[in-house]
């Protein structure tokens, strides 16, 4: 092709513009680059998810789209959010503290795009790809700063954590390692060793990570539940047993081998102890004040809750005249229902039960994109009990985007399944 053949800039710009698959292919690679950004910086993956946003509004079939948002699984979350912006209505706090509590929720506002968008696109299973490669880098990345601390891209980082905190690079990690499980059983059964092995062993360097580098409890207690969960849904019960034996004998040899996880796992009996005989705040213990705090302002607005935003003002109320752990004031009672609970009484617990209900529903099925979206949702409920993570911004994007895409999948590969629906007057083979 000469150069006067070639398209200018404005005309090949023009043309990606008005051919759809093209439009379609750059909200693909936004979703990638979310994916991919997310273990690394909460601002460049705002702006990914805001630029895949507006790279779907023409793509959107305004009357398909509104016909989705019929289906629970898109529905409910965005009631979360209305609710959430509803109850700034009835909250009695500052103008400015009801709408940044409305904050959090509004990620869920792009859950029922991702849904409509992977069920008509061929390529979720790259974008999970994405995210799988970049906390891939980031394990390679935490070696290297556990190793040489300096090279970490933050101040006064964590031992072995090169950004954001310990917490989300825990969740990222227990959730690459037990997602990859599938792959690496389906891999094996077909005899496929050597791309089994290498899968095998990615997820091992995620464990071997959150055990002798950075773990946090909470992905202590949940990465047993979630791998128990695999092994009765896809293993047989002879696999059970030997994986179970496989499982103790490397659990003791870290134990053994780990001061990082001993430390770890002790501090839950240590932080119990100076709590209760010393009314210190330890992460255990304040855990605990929240939690019976939070249950008592339930108990006085149960129905609609408080409103939102109130959730610091209650617990500087509750927090005069008491020392000690009693007397922490806190905007995130740690555990999610309670954050609900507070914020909007039963209809808000109604309707956070509801949509995990859904999800989990959404993910009966076989495949790599039911079991990812059920490890999601899972996690999710598990880790909810400890912290509030759909309102966190790691934790509830992982959420969002986990079960938005693997859920898309989900439902495009039982669209493809179905039947066409023959037209009148057709005769059917």
């Amino acid at each position: 092709m000469t150069a006067v053949d070639q398209p200018s800039l404005p005309a090949w710009l023009s043309r990606r513009w008005h051919d759809r698959a093209a439009r379609s292919a750059t909200a693909d690679i936004l979703a990638m680059l979310v994916a991919a950004s997310l273990p690394w910086s909460t601002s460049l993956t705002a702006i990914a998810a805001t630029a895949f946003l507006a790279s779907m509004a023409p793509l959107l079939d305004v009357r398909a789209f509104v016909q989705s948002l019929k289906r629970p699984i898109g529905a409910l979350p965005i009631a979360l959010f209305a609710l959430a912006a509803a109850g700034t209505l009835w909250s009695n706090v500052a103008w400015s503290e009801r709408l940044y509590a409305v904050g959090p929720a509004a990620k869920f506002l792009m859950l029922p795009v991702l849904l409509y968008h992977f069920e008509r696109s061929a390529r979720g299973i790259q974008v999970l790809i994405a995210f799988l490669l970049s906390c891939a880098l980031l394990l390679a990345m935490s070696w290297i700063v556990a190793l040489d601390p300096r090279l970490a891209l933050k101040p006064d980082a964590e031992y072995g954590v090169p950004v954001r905190s310990y917490i989300d690079q825990s969740q990222e990690f227990a959730l690459c390692a037990v997602v990859l499980a599938y792959p690496v059983i389906i891999l094996l059964r077909a005899q496929r060793i050597r791309l089994a092995a290498l899968l095998a062993a990615i997820s091992l360097g995620f464990v071997v990570n959150m055990a002798f580098v950075s773990v946090s409890r909470t992905a202590l207690v949940t990465v047993p539940i979630m791998l128990a969960m695999f092994a009765l849904l896809h293993l047989k019960r002879r696999s059970i047993v030997i994986v179970a034996c496989a499982a103790a004998v490397l659990a003791g040899l870290a134990w053994a081998t780990s001061p990082q996880l001993r430390r770890t796992a002790e501090t839950f009996s240590r932080d119990y102890q100076i709590y209760k005989e010393r009314n210190i705040a330890t992460s255990l213990g304040l855990r605990l004040v929240f939690w019976q705090k939070s249950l008592r302002f339930i108990s006085e607005a149960p129905l609609i809750g408080h409103g939102t935003g109130t959730i610091r003002a209650l617990f500087e109320e509750a927090a005069v005249g008491q020392f000690g752990a009693a007397a922490e004031v806190v905007a995130n009672p740690h555990n999610q229902t309670l954050n609900v609970g507070i914020q909007w009484g039963a209809a808000g617990i109604a309707v956070l039960y509801a949509m995990w209900l859904v999800h989990l529903m959404l993910f009966r099925g076989e495949g790599f994109a039911s079991w990812t979206g059920l490890t999601v949702v899972v996690q999710n409920i598990f880790t909810s009990l400890f912290n509030s993570h759909l309102f966190d911004f790691n934790e509830g994007w992982i959420y969002v985007l986990g079960v938005g895409i693997a859920g898309g999948m989900v439902l495009r590969k039982r669209s493809l399944r179905k039947p066409a629906t023959p037209t009148p007057g057709s005769v059917e083979p």
